[in-house]
């Protein structure tokens, strides 16, 4: 192997974060509903639909072209990802232009999130080899990128509103997303077979870890372990994004604050969301990642069941953002982990069939919440299920450790 052709690894990370820096940007979208709503001349809830389905086409997009992106590589399927996003949010811009919702529907919604499931998954199968000593550093540096987009472009999407008025605002954006994908696809790729970094001992290190098998997606799916990642990322998302729609009425409700100081701690979740994605995965690499998930869940039964009761700032705010910190860090230590389980063979494609956890997670979360609200009116009771939904996930996820322990001892024999 030719070391002075070979890629630098961490230029193929700033790669890896290029893309998901630009598709993260859709967390950011609750600073367009009203300025698109006003032209369209609809409500919030309407205009929601687009960034629904934008979630659901991620989810479904990531499963059904996995097997794809693994076939024909991160430069092809970054390159993909960014044609699909950047037309999806130009012709957002040609939608509110001619003030047609279908087309913004289509445009935002299913052009853009076939093109966000797509660059979701290219880079992280190809992030897990390049860093056979740091899987879950290196991942978590890409999927903070997503957790931060927003901190960057919700801003920037307000300016330009301002400035330059709606659709000529989305004509910025779409051409900003497809040049940084397209510029960070020309130049990631898979390393060499059997790539090990210089100076690295898998045998000596105290952060590689041993893959406990070497399949592909369709034998995957046939293994416990698929089911029980799946639901322990399902309850974790569904429960993650719960809090995060549950925090401002109840910063407000609790802590008494006004509807500006609770506005103040939404943006502060999205700061601790993106760090959350780096800590927890990078520590994942010492704690192992079925402890990591351990960890989460016995932390977040405690957390919502106790959280309505607590009503000193400090710890209150202390606990509700080391939740958000695990919402976060489930995301980004997902792909070392399945890494760990199942190999790198078609790692894009295991972890697109497991993102379909957050296509309906996106539903479910808001809904349970709204209905459970709804039926009791209490923010204690609400908070008391999803606590509950995570002593399931806690089981779930010791079942994995067991089952983890099990196949290795198998494979000692």
């Amino acid at each position: 192997m030719d070391s002075s052709k070979l890629k630098n690894r961490w230029l193929i990370a700033a790669s890896a974060v290029g893309i998901h820096i630009s598709i993260g940007s859709v967390y950011a979208y609750s600073v367009m509903t009203n300025p698109v709503g006003e032209i369209f001349k609809i409500d919030e809830g309407t205009i929601k639909w687009a960034f629904k389905i934008a979630i659901l086409l991620l989810g479904l997009s990531a499963a059904f072209m996995g097997t794809w992106v693994e076939k024909v590589g991160p430069k092809k399927s970054g390159t993909v990802a960014g044609i699909f996003y950047g037309v999806g949010i130009l012709g957002s811009g040609l939608a509110v232009q001619l003030v047609s919702l279908p087309l913004f529907l289509i445009s935002y919604g299913f052009i853009g999130g076939i093109g966000l499931g797509i660059g979701y998954i290219t880079p992280v199968s190809t992030l897990v080899k390049w860093f056979p000593d740091r899987r879950g550093l290196a991942t978590g540096m890409a999927i903070m990128g997503f957790g931060f987009s927003a901190l960057i472009f919700g801003p920037l999407m307000q300016i330009l509103f301002e400035k330059v008025g709606v659709s000529n605002a989305f004509y910025i954006l779409g051409s900003i997303y497809l040049v940084v994908i397209l510029l960070s696809s020309s130049y990631i790729e898979k390393p060499p077979e059997g790539y090990l970094p210089k100076g690295f001992n898998p045998s000596e290190s105290k952060t590689a870890t041993n893959d406990i098998a070497y399949i592909d997606a369709k034998t995957a799916l046939k293994t416990k372990r698929f089911y029980y990642i799946w639901i322990m990322m399902f309850i974790n998302i569904t429960c993650g994004i719960a809090i995060i729609a549950a925090a401002s009425p109840m910063t407000q409700e609790k802590l008494h604050y006004t509807a500006l100081q609770a506005a103040a701690v939404v943006g502060l979740i999205g700061v601790f969301n993106g760090i959350g994605r780096l800590l927890w995965s990078g520590l994942s690499d010492y704690l192992g990642r079925a402890n990591t998930y351990i960890l989460f869940f016995v932390f977040q039964i405690l957390a919502y069941y106790f959280l309505p009761q607590i009503s000193i700032e400090i710890l209150f705010l202390a606990i509700l953002f080391t939740v958000i910190t695990m919402y976060g860090g489930g995301f980004a230590t997902l792909p070392a982990f399945l890494g760990d389980l199942f190999g790198t063979k078609q790692l894009g494609a295991i972890h697109g069939f497991v993102l379909t956890a957050w296509a309906l997670a996106g539903v479910a979360g808001p809904s349970i919440y709204d209905y459970v609200k709804k039926q009791t009116g209490s923010l204690t009771t609400t908070l008391e299920v999803f606590s509950g939904m995570f002593v399931i996930a806690l089981i779930v996820s010791v079942l994995m450790k067991m089952n983890i322990n099990q196949l290795k001892k198998e494979r000692q024999k």
